[in-house]
């Protein structure tokens, strides 16, 4: 298997990048707080209805009932490709 496709490499990325630093920074999508809790949108459905749970470092839309991790993600915002959207997390991790 690819080095940068081993079991390791691709558990640390979806475990050790956390969910908001990575929403609200890295990738700039639009987010608030609501009634004390992080929310941001939902770059499928454009809805404010979601959530990260820090304990499995996963966001959720609640609107269109999409589990996204870093990778999903990534993905999913950029418009990667699996690979680049590895490349592109791997220098998040040390």
């Amino acid at each position: 298997m690819n080095d940068r496709l081993n079991k390791t490499i691709l558990r640390r990325l979806r475990n050790e990048i956390e969910m908001q630093p990575l929403i609200a920074g890295t990738l700039a999508i639009e987010n608030r707080m609501i009634e004390g809790r992080f929310r941001f949108l939902c770059p499928l459905c454009s809805e404010f209805n979601t959530a990260v749970n820090p304990k499995t470092n996963l966001a959720r839309c609640f609107h269109c009932e999409r589990n996204f991790n870093p990778i999903d993600l990534v993905i999913t915002v950029k418009k990667y490709a699996f690979l680049d959207a590895v490349d592109f997390l791997s220098r998040f991790v040390e």
